[in-house]
C-alpha cells in the first residue's frame, strides 16, 4: 500500500530534470511503457511513495530506480492541491525542479526512451496530460511559456 496524499489520493513524487539549476536550457522528458493506458506519452520521471517513506526519499529512490542517476534537488513547483498536483482522481503528485548529479540517465525501469527538451522544444512530445498542467508551470517558473 502506498502513502497518501490530500484527500486520501496516492501519494506520487517527480522530478523535472533539468541540465542546471541556475540557469536550464533543457528538461527531461521520459516516455513511458505501462501501464497500457499511458504507454508510448511522454512525463516527467517519478513514482510511488512507499508507506512511512519520506517524499524526498521516495523521490531520490525513484530516480535511482528508473534512470540510474543521483539527483540535486532543487525548488519544488506546487499545485492547485495543498501543493500537490492532481493525476487524476487516485493519485497526486509533489514535483521538484533537479538536476542529476552522478551518472548519465537511462530508461531503466518503466520507459522506453528519454529526450532531452530545450525550452523551444518544451511541446514536441505529446505529454500525458496530467502533466500538462506541471509543464506550464515549469515553463512559466523557468522560461516564456509557448503555450
Amino acid at each position: 500500500m502506498a502513502s497518501l496524499a490530500p484527500g486520501g489520493r496516492i501519494a506520487v513524487v517527480a522530478a523535472a530534470l533539468l541540465d542546471d539549476l541556475t540557469a536550464p536550457t533543457q528538461l527531461l522528458s521520459a516516455q513511458r511503457t505501462e501501464p497500457p493506458l499511458l504507454a508510448g506519452g511522454w512525463e516527467i520521471p517519478g513514482g510511488k511513495v512507499d508507506p512511512g517513506e519520506e517524499p524526498l526519499d521516495a523521490l531520490h529512490r525513484e530516480i535511482h530506480e528508473e534512470l540510474g542517476v543521483r539527483i540535486e534537488v532543487g525548488d519544488g513547483i506546487p499545485g492547485p492541491l495543498d501543493g500537490w498536483w492532481p493525476l487524476g482522481e487516485r493519485y497526486a503528485m509533489l514535483v521538484w525542479l533537479a538536476r542529476v548529479s552522478d551518472g548519465i540517465p537511462q530508461p531503466l525501469e518503466g520507459h522506453s526512451q528519454l529526450r532531452w527538451l530545450p525550452e523551444h522544444a518544451l511541446w514536441s512530445v505529446d505529454w500525458l496530460p496530467a502533466n500538462r498542467p506541471i509543464l506550464a508551470a515549469i515553463a512559466a517558473t523557468l522560461w516564456t511559456p509557448e503555450h
